[in-house]
This record gives C-alpha cells, sequence and structure tokens, in this order.
C-alpha cells in the first residue's frame, strides 16, 4: 500500500483490465443506485400508508371523533293512540235521533225575490228571429255559346 500514492503516477494509457474494470464497477454501482431509489420510494409508501392507518386508528378510538361509545337518544314511548274500532251503543244513537226532534221547528225560510231571467253571457247559435235576412238570388245562367262550324277533315266529317 505504500507504493500507491493519492495521486497517481502513471504516465500514459492506462492498460487495458483496468478499463475494463471501471465500466463494470460503474455498471454496478449504476444497479445498486436504481435498486436504493426504489427501496427508499417503498419505504415512502410505507410511511404514508403507516400513517393513514394511525390516523383512522386514532379517529375511531377512545376520545377521537368518532366516540365508539356514543350512541343515539332513544325517543321517549309515544303515548298509545286509541283503537280505530270503536264499539258502537245502539242507544246513543237512538237518543241522538230523538233529540232533534225535541226541538221547535223552526219558521220557514222567506221566499227568494222574485226576478226577471238575466240574457245569456254568450251570442246564442239561434238566429234572432226580429231581424230576418232576405235570401240571395243566383245570378241568371248566360245563355250557351253558339256551337262553331267544324272544318271537314279528309273523310268528309
Amino acid at each position: 500500500m505504500s507504493t500507491m500514492s493519492a495521486k497517481s503516477t502513471y504516465k500514459g494509457t492506462p492498460p487495458k483490465y483496468l478499463n475494463d474494470f471501471s465500466k463494470a464497477l460503474a455498471s454496478e454501482v449504476r444497479i445498486l443506485l436504481q435498486e436504493v431509489g426504489k427501496l427508499r420510494d417503498e419505504r415512502r409508501a410505507l410511511q404514508f400508508e403507516i400513517a393513514e392507518l394511525m390516523a383512522v386508528k386514532s379517529k375511531h378510538g377512545a376520545g377521537g371523533e368518532y366516540a365508539p361509545d356514543w350512541k343515539p337518544k332513544e325517543p321517549a314511548a309515544p303515548e298509545p293512540a286509541k283503537p280505530a274500532w270503536r264499539a258502537v251503543n245502539k242507544r246513543t244513537i237512538a237518543l241522538k235521533r230523538e233529540n232533534p226532534k225535541a226541538l221547535p221547528p223552526q219558521p220557514a225560510p222567506p221566499p227568494p225575490p222574485e226576478s226577471k231571467p238575466a240574457p245569456p253571457a254568450w251570442n246564442t247559435w239561434k238566429p234572432n228571429p226580429l231581424i230576418q235576412a232576405t235570401p240571395r238570388m243566383p245570378p241568371a245562367p248566360a245563355p250557351p255559346p253558339p256551337p262553331t262550324p267544324r272544318p271537314q277533315g279528309l273523310f268528309g266529317e
């Protein structure tokens, strides 16, 4: 190790085996760096999932946003309603019918005043008998035109 110093004293082109070794080493380092980047991304994703799970746990745990002991208030029991079917007592119905008969008869209402029938508020389809229209006479027919003489054709018609 003492022969190697921090500064290279080698002058000229490096040997071929050194060049091949550095290329292989560089490709290995590149592959390892890619794997390290993937592992870092997976770690961040797992940390995010853990944080979400812890947030949900804190919301649903004791004293959280969603308290496990909470239940809705039970409404007070309503009073029972009267049944719809009722027993009918015939005597009470008979008494109710008798009560109106016991009242004195009411005086008859005064007759309505006589009024003239009002004319209809719309036009009637019947013609007014006071107005008679004169029937229209069609004009006299014109006499037919005189027959025109026909010229004689080839065959004497």
